[in-house]
């Protein structure tokens, strides 16, 4: 592993331990040359899943790109980074649990727009104004109102 500081490859680890609910390894180095202390993480070596975009292209699954999609829309909502990365892990493991190679963006999209519905209504409808792209209060109002039918209905059911 490289030294970020100077580039050297001696160093050592001080530390491990498991880290992101089981599912990688986070570990604790020191470089040997600087003495400059750092981070790594292990995880599990995953196939390569592609995504399906609207217009055929296929790249492949970048799980940052969730995260940022939820940053935006839980900006300036009581919610942890921490919690919109267990968000982007779920989705993960979901979409991994398909085994399928290539995955729609529209399949992805509703993973994200589920999570959000449970997690926060509102960051759901920022979400959604973008994904299913509004161009209409009207469209707001009608997501909204089956958001809140949603909500009703389950909680009535509860």
């Amino acid at each position: 592993m490289l030294c970020p500081k100077c580039r050297s490859l001696d160093n050592k680890v001080i530390d491990s331990r498991l880290a992101r609910e089981g599912n990688s390894i986070r570990r604790r180095r020191e470089c040997l040359i600087c003495q400059y202390r750092f981070t790594t993480y292990e995880e599990i070596e995953r196939l390569a899943i592609l995504v399906v975009k609207r217009d055929g292209r296929r790249e492949i699954f970048d799980r940052q790109k969730i995260l940022s999609s939820l940053v935006k829309a839980f900006e300036k909502r009581p919610v942890s980074i921490e919690t919109m990365e267990e968000i982007v892990t779920q989705i993960g493991h979901h979409l991994e649990s398909l085994q399928q190679h290539e995955i729609s963006t529209k399949l992805i999209g509703d993973a994200v727009m589920e999570q959000l519905r449970i997690k926060d209504p509102i960051a759901y409808v920022r979400y959604a104004s973008v994904y299913r792209a509004f161009e209409e209060v009207g469209e707001f109002l009608e997501e909204i109102q089956s958001l809140h039918h949603q909500t009703n209905k389950e909680n009535s059911s509860s």
